[in-house]
């Protein structure tokens, strides 16, 4: 996918005490991403929020912050990590951890889902000596720890906070009070674009390309730079991860209040969403 990296990440430090807990280990809606030291990190398993407790897959983490030593026991269910000393073990089903012999309470359930085990995200990051914050505005467990190089398997190069930002800007600005779907729709035709020899190769880009005139009015009356909604963050993340409402369009409008039928005219229509009519 054709995108700018950004090798610095915006530093967005935002500490909660509490974490959202709306989200079900189900509910995908909401992706929360993970870094490290700053550098988001990837993985084919998402973390997730239950009953208050962001989860993350304990390999995931262990390998990010180069722990020792990682096992799996598959007839007990158990994971044990070694790090500097100390040695840590969670049991699928179990609220406790074992850190170095003696039983700690965790404060959640260990959990196994799609054949990851899932740990507190806190507990085990404090326990390896990271400290956790929770950037509310983009959905980020923040863990810090120093002397921690992130593996290069590791680094999550396909999108990063400053992108988060400009896609939710125009989302907003176009799909105010929209539903979801309407929402990453809209953020699928950036995307698209994003990919496409014909525009720009950055959402930036793409968001103020004027090569042919203005391509979105936010960009004319000022409010792409008005601030996001919750909504808006959560749907440029769903779009950034390829959650595609609209195929391959790339254009859209609002045909009740458009004053330029270019689109109609000349592309091809692919489907219609909220107030939006989408085409290729």
């Amino acid at each position: 996918m054709k995108r700018l990296f950004l090798a610095v990440l915006a530093t967005m430090m935002l500490v909660f005490p509490q974490f959202p807990a709306e989200a079900k280990p189900t509910d995908y809606d909401i992706l929360i991403d993970i870094s490290v030291n700053g550098q988001l990190i990837r993985s084919d398993a998402h973390a997730y929020i239950s009953g208050g407790t962001t989860y993350a897959p304990i390999r995931m983490l262990s390998d990010a912050l180069n722990v020792d030593k990682l096992s799996w026991n598959e007839s007990s269910k158990t994971v044990s990590i070694v790090e500097n000393g100390k040695t840590l073990s969670f049991t699928v089903g179990s609220s406790y951890a074992t850190v170095n012999g003696k039983r700690v309470n965790t404060g959640a359930v260990t959990q196994q889902i799609g054949g990851r085990t899932y740990a507190p995200v806190r507990f085990l990051c404090e326990q390896l000596g990271g400290k956790v914050s929770w950037n509310q505005t983009y959905y980020i467990v923040q863990v810090t720890k120093s002397g921690v190089t992130i593996p290069t398997a590791l680094r999550f190069y396909d999108y990063t906070v400053d992108e988060i930002f400009w896609l939710a800007r125009i989302i907003e600005a176009e799909s105010s009070g929209e539903p979801l779907r309407g929402k990453i729709a809209v953020g699928n035709v950036i995307m698209n674009r994003v990919d496409s020899h014909e525009f720009p190769n950055t959402i930036y880009g793409v968001i103020f390309d004027s090569e042919h005139g203005v391509q979105f009015q936010p960009v004319l009356n000022g409010t792409i730079y008005n601030t996001p909604s919750s909504d808006s963050i959560i749907a440029a993340k769903r779009a950034l991860a390829e959650d595609n409402m609209v195929g391959e369009s790339l254009y859209f409008l609002n045909p009740r209040i458009a004053s330029n039928f270019w689109i109609v005219n000349n592309r091809k229509y692919h489907s219609t969403i909220a107030n939006h009519d989408f085409y290729l």
